[in-house]
């Protein structure tokens, strides 16, 4: 394997202004010396990681990177900018120094932990000082990779010396020339065990984790770090975590095996946190232990208080109540969906076998006649009844299980049964797990005796939980809720004209403009939520959002089709497969199109939804079935007028992002028409 970084791939007076000429100045360089088979296929990787989260750090430093398979091996390219260039940082300080990392989707273990080990060295203030004194490529390179030591910050000369407590494992007094022994050993340290995790493993997690160690080391405790990360994952000893006095779990991505931290004051947080504010981290969790809150983990049978659980997943600050709850709805609509596609689909065969009056047919238990269509419609109508029968309960089970993990899952659970009791619907789903989370939560703050916290998950948090949700929807809540639902399922059933086409507009704005994110999912769950107690309106509002849900995927395959050299030829690529997804009803398949150009293509889908969903309700298209696409176009009611629709927005969307993006190939002096590797567009506008 070639070296991780050499002199070709340094550029020391890098002269982009923006982050994407930064990204794709430093990718050329990665193509130069033939490690990337398609530049933009990587641009577009890189472009689709900065869309999760920005990698601008605080002190001047970025480190945009992906996993890609248009990179052959692991590669690191760096940059030195005179002038700065924003990459988002929490502190708002222009990066100048940008270390892109592009690694193959199979990365070799040892180049990886290289990278991981450059990760950690970033956090030392000797290392980036050198980097922005050195005055050749060459020295340059052969400082990342570590063939040679930081010379220290320019004006002092020569290596940084070792702290005077170098060697000493943390909280460990050494002993000094001309002291005394003292006579009593000292007091053990705090001891923290601590989890890293980011979204591609490679960067993040171990500045976190250096971040985390360096903070402990200053503060006098022991931290031991675990890295969930692309280089490995090495379990922390269990008796290193049985010895722990708290638990750090920094992560974007979900924590491997929290139940091994169940017990233990916990701060739950965003990998971005732990690199920014580590000290402030540590002194949380010794607080919460001062404070005797030792509320199960995260993913195990709980998980401390709810504003550490929310974390800081953006940069420099913690989440509004609006994005908290936006998660904790996610959570539960995200669980609910295989209940929804699984019994929605089985329900609709079983009206194309046996017609919409199987629904009335005898138990299959009591009747079943192998030889019949009728029986095995029945069956499958009964089974996918059964599935649709858990979707208020898992809506409410696992929002709750969003606000308070694990103790949550069973006052949520029973909540949501109540409100299937009640007839509060889907509405009766939401509040009952917001209710449920919000017990639970209120119940672990408080604070107990130690002896009793080992039966707080297991017994009392589900008992005093489930008792205080059914009391508040049988008794509070419920029946209004009630009232609320069967006013909206009466309205549904009323809809028609330009009132039906403005609602069917609306949901068709939401299915197009985040593609499968927090918006497309609520007017999926406003649809579904219908089909528990269908009715003409209801039916309505389902079609129109499915035939939305398929413009996006549809007008980018379209698009690559009719106007290739507009797009690279990995979008083009991707366009074969977005018929498929888009006839499949999987809106995702637009995601590499939006993340590579949103400025063009999210308003150009988000028309052509708008258009399919109005004309959609206008036509009166209808469906039982949630989920499916072209492949349940016998189960619509008015086929033909509902492909109509998908088809005029899908027109619409391609019309006007080939509009666009034609208007920048002019703008461009026409570089962006891209054929292979030539393309010199942003990767995003």
């Amino acid at each position: 394997m070639s070296e991780l970084i050499t002199a070709e791939l340094v550029d020391l007076d890098l002269s982009a202004d923006t982050r994407e000429a930064a990204v794709r100045s430093l990718a050329e360089r990665m193509a130069g010396v033939g490690r990337v088979t398609d530049l933009d296929g990587l641009l577009a990787d890189v472009a689709a990681r900065e869309a999760q989260m920005p990698t601008g750090l605080e002190g001047g430093i970025a480190i945009p990177h992906c996993r890609s398979e248009h990179v052959t091996e692991p590669t690191l390219a760096f940059g030195r900018s005179g002038t700065g260039i924003d990459f988002g940082a929490p502190d708002g300080r222009p990066a100048d120094l940008v270390f892109l990392i592009a690694a193959p989707a199979g990365a070799h273990s040892d180049h990886l932990t290289i990278l991981s080990a450059l990760a950690r060295r970033l956090a030392d203030e000797d290392f980036t000082a050198t980097l922005r004194a050195a005055g050749d490529a060459a020295a340059a390179a052969a400082l990342v990779r570590g063939d040679e030591p930081p010379a220290g910050p320019p004006g002092e000369g020569g290596t940084a010396e070792a702290p005077a407590d170098a060697g000493t494992a943390p909280g460990e007094e050494r002993e000094r020339p001309g002291e005394e022994p003292a006579d009593e050993p000292p007091a053990a340290p705090f001891r923290i065990v601590a989890v890293t995790s980011c979204p591609t493993g490679i960067a993040h997690t171990y500045m976190a984790a250096e971040a985390l160690e360096r903070a402990g080391r200053e503060a006098g405790v022991e931290v031991v770090v675990e890295t969930q990360g692309s280089a490995g994952f090495t379990r922390l000893a269990p008796e290193t975590i049985a010895a722990a006095d708290g638990v750090i779990l920094a992560h974007d991505v979900e924590v491997r095996e929290r139940a091994r931290f169940a017990g233990k004051p916990t701060v739950d947080v965003g990998v971005k946190t732990a690199v920014n504010r580590p000290a402030e981290l540590i002194e949380q969790v010794r607080a919460k232990a001062a404070r005797g809150e030792t509320a199960p983990a995260a993913g195990a049978d709980g998980a401390g208080d709810a504003d550490d659980r929310a974390g800081d997943h953006t940069p420099g600050s913690g989440e509004g109540f609006g994005s908290r709850l936006r998660r904790y709805l996610m959570s539960g609509v995200s669980y609910m969906v295989p209940f929804v596609a699984a019994g929605g689909l089985l329900i609709a065969l079983s009206f194309a076998l046996g017609g919409y009056e199987i629904a009335n047919a005898e138990s299959v238990a009591e009747h079943f006649v192998w030889t019949e269509t009728e029986s095995w419609a029945a069956l499958l109508n009964q089974v996918g009844g059964a599935a649709f029968g858990f979707l208020v309960p898992v809506l409410a089970g696992y929002i709750a299980y969003g606000m308070a993990d694990r103790p949550g899952l069973v006052p949520g659970f029973v909540g949501g049964a109540v409100a299937v009791t009640v007839e509060a619907g889907f509405l009766g789903g939401l509040v009952a797990g917001l209710i449920a989370g919000g017990v639970v939560m209120a119940i672990q703050r408080v604070e107990i005796p130690a002896t009793l916290r080992g039966i707080m998950p297991v017994l009392v948090i589900p008992l005093l939980g489930s008792a205080a949700v059914g009391f508040l929807m049988f008794v509070v809540v419920g029946e209004p809720i009630a009232a609320l639902q069967k006013a909206l399922t009466d309205w549904l059933s009323g809809l028609s004209g330009s009132n039906a086409a403005v609602l069917g507009a609306v949901l068709g704005l939401m299915m197009c403009f985040d593609l499968g994110g927090p918006l497309n999912k609520v007017a999926y769950a406003f649809a579904v939520g219908g089909l528990t107690t269908p009715n003409d309106g209801s039916l309505k509002v389902m079609a129109a959002v499915m035939a939305a849900g398929m413009v996006p995927p549809l007008a980018m395959a379209l698009a690559t089709t009719v106007r290739g050299r507009l797009f690279t030829r990995t979008e083009r690529e991707n366009g074969k497969a977005a018929w498929v997804l888009g006839a499949s009803f999987i809106t995702e398949g637009a995601i590499p199109f939006a993340a590579a150009d949103p400025l063009r293509v999210i308003p150009s889908v988000m028309a052509g939804g708008a258009v399919t969903g109005a004309l959609s309700m206008a036509f009166g298209a209808t469906l039982r079935a949630p989920h499916g696409g072209v492949f349940v176009v016998p189960l619509i009611g008015g086929p033909l007028l509902h492909l109509v629709a998908i088809a005029a927005g899908t027109v619409i969307a391609t019309t006007l992002v080939v509009l666009l993006k034609s208007g920048r190939e002019a703008s461009d002096g026409g570089r962006t028409a891209t054929t292979g590797t030539e393309s010199k567009a942003p990767v995003a506008a």
